[in-house]
Order: structure tokens, then C-alpha cells, then sequence
């Protein structure tokens, strides 16, 4: 790319100069303008450089969400370095391993993870900085390659299904394109609101920011989700929010009988295949709804369903964004089920140091996902099941986020999951675990006989255990991976 071709890559810089005095981010009741924001980034990037931080570095970020992990989200790229969030839920030993994976030479944390820090630090040759002690400094944080798109942001870790997880490449590109894609689906308004509750952390959370920033909308950062918190932020002029099944089931809860402001465009529906009931349920009750499909590895969204469509297409993930294609592997004609597939402007290169999955993830242009689906008659996605998840009994598939929508189904029932046991005569056979709603009188055979009566036989699972609590990721989606644990060893969690 030729100078005269390149595109700016510090997009805050740019946001600064045009809309300098308009809201960037809004946090426990702090509100930051455009060029506020990025004073202190500037400032921050600085006193970063001044602890060493070099283009191409990585900068590992283990805080909660708030004003600084929004700062150093954009004073990280300013020096050329990488992005590394971290996921504050992990262990100690578990942050180590990641750690050392991606070669962070500077972590950074708040008063909250301080200590875990530490401890995950300590026989590694990383140093550590408070993000309340990163003040300017005299030190150049110029990059000479700021203006290349191809150039890798971030490092993401991807949740870790089956081994050890696996740190997703994404470049200025991918965040760029994935906005692009975004805003072109759902349409932008100057008025837009975008409400940041998910764990940043995480691609879905980060991406708010991302988008933020392109668009020119401010974000109203929370710093961990809460229904009540979230409606009121709502109630307050957010437009566009993010949300996977359980957190919005809690929402919903939190609500009662009260409606949403018509201000509310969008909450856009992710982390897996959403129960028909609750979809359902918001159509009845006029909550706007929007399902999406998006992966790590794709920068966050890959298909969502237009806002006119909600109804027409009930269950479905939507078309492809701009820009990014998806097809199902080995299908023939429409509605015929197999791996997704996907390529496009917001795909990862893939992942880092790791050539060996890459070349088995990103085959022939396209990633590979890992999940179950089919395309109907005009395109539309519609996303089953984790490949990994699906349960194969006498030859019959079973899908657990099918089971799973007819437990859910159940007055009586506020979280389910489904995973599959080998049974020597069917292979495998399906089980549940169960939270039920408190002070129930629902007996396990009677909530079997309601699977009975909705499900062919071969789907009901043949034990279902009520549990206090489901193994859930920091953004609420289950960890299905984990299901059949002890009851008395799943963590705890304050919602199904």
C-alpha cells in the first residue's frame, strides 16, 4: 500500500479532531469528551513508552471494566505495541500460561487484580504497572507503522473448548471492517448510545469501544453487568446494547411489566443459540431484539438479523455483513445442515504463534468455526450447535441448545444445560442439569414428561440433576464443557 493509500489507524486522533467537545465515554458518572479522551491517552502512552514499551510489544491488560481500560485501549496501539485484555476470572496459573504464550513484557492492572497480578508475574520476566500510576512521562510514542490495517491490535484469547486456549490475531482491519459491517446492518444515528457491560475483555465487549470511536457515539461503560444497572442506562438513552440469553432473561426479570423507550433500537442477541420462548417472549412484549452470530476470531459480529426482520425470520442469526461471506460445509441445497464456514474483511490472520491450528482453523480462505448450522432459502443463518457439543445417539444427532430451549420452556425452569455421556448401547445419550425457580414443587419425571411431549425420545435427556447454579463464562455463556461437575463443586454465579 502506497502512502497516499494508507488510512489512519489512530482513530481516536482523528475522532478528536473532528467532534473534540462531543461525549466519548461515560463511567460512574465521569463524562469524557473526544478530546479528553485522547489527552490521556496521550498522556498514557507516554508514561508506557517511559517503562519500555516498544512498537510490537505486547501490553497484557488485567482490569475490570472503566475509564482506563478504555484509555489504554487506545494508548496501547498509539505506540505500535499490542493489545492483550486478559480475563480477570482466570486463575493465577492460568494467566501465567497466557502470559508467557504471547510474550507480554508489560501487565497492567487495577486496585481490584493487584494482587492476582502479582502472583501471575511473578516467575515470568514481566514487569507490572498500576493503571492509576500511568501518568505522562517524558518519553516518544510516535510509531512508524501506525497506518497499516494489516498490523495486529490485539491478542485475544479464545475460551479454550477442548486444550489449552488459543490467542486470536486481529488486526486494525478487522476491527475496522467488523464496525463497517455493523453500522451498514443495523444503520447510524448520531444520537446513538452504545451500553458497555460485557467483560472488555472479551471481543464482544472490546468491540464497543472499537466501534465507539469509528462511529463517533459515546459508550456508557459499566463496570460489570447488572439487570437494574443496564435498564436504568437504558432508561437513560442507551440505544444499542449487548446481550446473550441468560443476561437477558435476568433483564427481562428485573423489568417486570415495565416496556423499554422507544429510544432502544437494538439489543443485539449473542453467545449461542438463543430458546425460542425467550425470542418469543420479547416479540410479545415489543423488546427489540436482534440475534447475531460472531466468533473471536472474526472481530466480533459475522451475521446479524436486520431490525425489520425479527419477526419474519424468528431464530435466525441473519445474513452475512458486509463484506464477510459464510456457507455451510458439504451442503448441497439450502437448509442442508454442517460446519459453518466464514470469510471476509474482519477475519483473524490467525492465531498467534501457533501455525499448526492456524493452518487446521483457516483453511482455503476460510475459518473453520466449529459450529453447527444451515442457511434457509435466502440466505439466512441459522447457528444449532457447537460442533464439539453435538451428541450423536443411535445414529440420531441431538443438539443440546435444542433440548435446552424446551427445558427453558418450562415455567418452572431458569437455566438448563445438556451435554452427552457414552452409553454402550446408543453410543451416547443425552443428560441435563437444571436450576429451578425457588420454593418449586417440579419433580424430575414430571419436567421429563414435558420433554416427552415436545421432543422425539431420543432427545430427552435420561437423568436430569437440579443444581444450584450452571457453570457460566464472565459474559454469561454456559460452559457446557463443565456440566456433570459435582453439584456442590460448580462455582458460584449470581444468576442460572
Amino acid at each position: 500500500m502506497t502512502a497516499s493509500m494508507q488510512l489512519t489507524t489512530d482513530w481516536l486522533r482523528t475522532r478528536a479532531s473532528l467532534t473534540p467537545v462531543d461525549m466519548a465515554v461515560t463511567c460512574g458518572g465521569v463524562n469524557v469528551t473526544w478530546s479528553a479522551l485522547h489527552v490521556r491517552a496521550d498522556a498514557v502512552a507516554s508514561a508506557l513508552a517511559s517503562r519500555g514499551v516498544r512498537e510490537g510489544d505486547r501490553v497484557a491488560l488485567l482490569l475490570a471494566n472503566g475509564l482506563p481500560f478504555t484509555v489504554l485501549t487506545h494508548a496501547v496501539p498509539r505506540l505500535g505495541a499490542i493489545l492483550v485484555p486478559l480475563n480477570t476470572r482466570l486463575s493465577a496459573r492460568e494467566l501465567t500460561w497466557q502470559l508467557e504464550d504471547a510474550g507480554v513484557c508489560l501487565l497492567v492492572h487495577d486496585g481490584s487484580t493487584g494482587s492476582l497480578a502479582a502472583e501471575a508475574a511473578a516467575a515470568l520476566d514481566v514487569r507490572l504497572a498500576d493503571a492509576a500510576e500511568l501518568r505522562e512521562a517524558d518519553a516518544a510514542c510516535a510509531s512508524e507503522a501506525r497506518d497499516r490495517l494489516e498490523r495486529i491490535h490485539t491478542i485475544i484469547y479464545t475460551s479454550g473448548t477442548t486444550g489449552r486456549p488459543k490467542g486470536a490475531m486481529l488486526t486494525f482491519g478487522n476491527h475496522l471492517w467488523s464496525a463497517i459491517g455493523s453500522a451498514l446492518n443495523l444503520g447510524l444515528r448520531a444520537d446513538d448510545q452504545l451500553l458497555a457491560s460485557l467483560p472488555m475483555f472479551h471481543v464482544g465487549g472490546l468491540s464497543v469501544l472499537v466501534r465507539s470511536v469509528i462511529y463517533g457515539n459515546p459508550a456508557i461503560v459499566q463496570e460489570s453487568f447488572d439487570p437494574a444497572s443496564v435498564n436504568a442506562a437504558i432508561d437513560g438513552g442507551a440505544t444499542i446494547v449487548s446481550a446473550v440469553a441468560n443476561t437477558l432473561t435476568r433483564m427481562l426479570e428485573s423489568r417486570g411489566d415495565i416496556g423499554y423507550p422507544l429510544t432502544l433500537r437494538a439489543i443485539l442477541l449473542g453467545g449461542g443459540p438463543a430458546p425460542r420462548g425467550l425470542l418469543e417472549t420479547c416479540a410479545v412484549r415489543g423488546v427489540p431484539v436482534v440475534q447475531t452470530y460472531g466468533l473471536t476470531e472474526a472481530a466480533s459480529q459475522v451475521a446479524t438479523l436486520a431490525p425489520a426482520e425479527t419477526l419474519r425470520k424468528l431464530g435466525s442469526t441473519g445474513r452475512p455483513l458486509f463484506l464477510t461471506e459464510i456457507k455451510i460445509d458439504g451442503a448441497a441445497v439450502p437448509g442442508d445442515v454442517g460446519e459453518i464456514l466464514v470469510r471476509g474483511a474482519s477475519v483473524s490472520p490467525g492465531y498467534w504463534r501457533r501455525p499448526d491450528e492456524t493452518s487446521e482453523t483457516f483453511r482455503d480462505g476460510w475459518l473453520r468455526t466449529g459450529d453447527i448450522g444451515h442457511l434457509d432459502g435466502e440466505g439466512y443463518l441459522y447457528v444449532l450447535d457447537r460442533r464439539d457439543d453435538l451428541i450423536v445417539s443411535g445414529g440420531e444427532n441431538v443438539y443440546p441448545a435444542e433440548v435446552e430451549a424446551v427445558l427453558l420452556s418450562h415455567p418452572e425452569v431458569i437455566g438448563a444445560g445438556v451435554y452427552g455421556i457414552d452409553d454402550t448401547r446408543w453410543g451416547r445419550v443425552p443428560l441435563a442439569d437444571v436450576v429451578l425457580r425457588p420454593g418449586t414443587a417440579l419433580t424430575v419425571d414430571s419436567l421429563k414428561s414435558y420433554c416427552r411431549g415436545r421432543l422425539a425420545n431420543y432427545k430427552v435427556p435420561v437423568h436430569i440433576r437440579s443444581v444450584r447454579a450452571l457453570p457460566r463464562t464472565a459474559t454469561g455463556k454456559l460452559q457446557r464443557r463443565l456440566l456433570g461437575a459435582p453439584a456442590d463443586m460448580l462455582p458460584q454465579h449470581r444468576g442460572p
